[in-house]
């Protein structure tokens, strides 16, 4: 569990099942973040207004979603414009879409924390000079280095894919 808990729950499940618990989104995210097999998106705003999605290896820890970008690729440009965004994902019996804003982390304690959690999933990530190295990373990521972003989260809906079925929306405090 995070400990970061939503202020308002409601079901959005028009067969009258009751909203889904946050828990139930929390555990999943956690269990399953990051890894190969999980496909997670972010979506941006371009400066011109036009969506951007882009493919994601993130990591979930305490109640916010961590990526990384180089600070070349759109969705880097993007988020310095505006730090709007979205994150799709598929997981174990709940799909999420989670909104709310990135910045970039630069702080030393968070910069190693994830990128221990990356090594631990396979991308053998260190720090350096306040972003991330690695030998390789995805095929569009481009050379190093790779800013580390937080997402915090200030709507997530899921939708249950196994029972107990359900759809809800989480809202929680900025």
């Amino acid at each position: 569990m995070t400990g970061r808990e939503p202020v308002e729950t409601t079901s959005l499940d028009r067969y009258g099942n009751p909203a889904l618990p946050w828990s139930r989104a929390d555990e999943a995210l956690g269990a399953s973040m990051p890894s190969q097999a999980v496909t997670s998106f972010l979506g941006t705003v371009r400066p011109d207004g036009r969506p951007c999605a882009a493919g994601v290896g993130a990591v979930w820890l305490g109640g916010d979603v961590y990526f990384t970008s180089s600070p070349d690729a759109r969705k880097a440009r993007n988020l310095a414009a505006n730090p709007a965004c979205t994150f799709s994902v598929r997981l174990e019996g709940i799909d999420i879409v989670a909104e709310g804003e990135a910045a970039r982390v630069t702080d030393q304690d968070t910069l190693e924390q994830v990128s221990a959690i990356y090594r631990q999933a396979g991308w053998p990530a260190e720090v350096a000079d306040s972003a991330f190295t690695a030998p390789f990373s995805a095929p569009s990521a481009g050379p190093p280095p790779w800013h580390l972003y937080r997402m915090r989260i200030s709507t997530a809906f899921g939708v249950a894919t196994r029972e107990p079925a359900g759809a809800t929306r989480w809202r929680f405090e900025d």
